[in-house]
């Protein structure tokens, strides 16, 4: 066949290969959704009464969160009195630990945002005044630092009145 100017067309692929793969196709995707339907956590189909359980349970849940949050307050301002913290170093572990809180609490991205942009989003009062009375000058002013009993009793009244 040398010097044959015949062109030959490519194969083509028989019917039954195309049914195959159309056939495992369809087996991955039913065995996906399998899975899926064997491992989803089961619902209990009795009817409850829903509407004062979720409730009860988030407020019980910041409740919780105000007594830790207190509880690491104490802690850093007894460091504080045993001389394990500096009053500066006090007045910023009670910044950390304020703006901390309103952020678990409220969702706020408060230790990222300045004082500025927290009075621009219109933030509890007693937040602002605890910052800009208590730890701003404490942390960034030259000289001595503000008493840290003072911060810590303001950080408590952010906790205890936060909303």
């Amino acid at each position: 066949m040398p010097g044959s100017d015949e062109l030959y067309p490519p194969a083509q692929y028989g019917w039954g290969w195309i049914l195959l793969a159309f056939g495992v196709l369809a087996l991955l995707i039913a065995g996906a959704w399998l899975v899926a339907a064997l491992t989803r956590p089961r619902r209990d189909l009795t009817l409850t009464d829903e509407s004062q359980g979720p409730l009860l349970l988030t407020v019980d849940v910041l409740s919780q969160l105000r007594v830790e949050y207190l509880d690491r307050i104490q802690r850093i301002e007894d460091d504080y009195r045993a001389r394990t913290l500096s009053a500066r170093n006090a007045n910023l572990e009670f910044s950390r630990v304020v703006r901390t809180f309103v952020n678990e609490y409220s969702g706020l991205e408060a230790p990222v945002l300045a004082l500025d942009d927290l009075v621009a989003r219109g933030v509890h009062p007693a937040l602002i005044d605890a910052m800009g009375r208590h730890y701003y000058p404490s942390i960034f002013r030259q000289g001595p630092a503000i008493d840290p009993a003072a911060g810590a009793e303001a950080a408590r009244t952010v906790v205890r009145t936060w909303h």
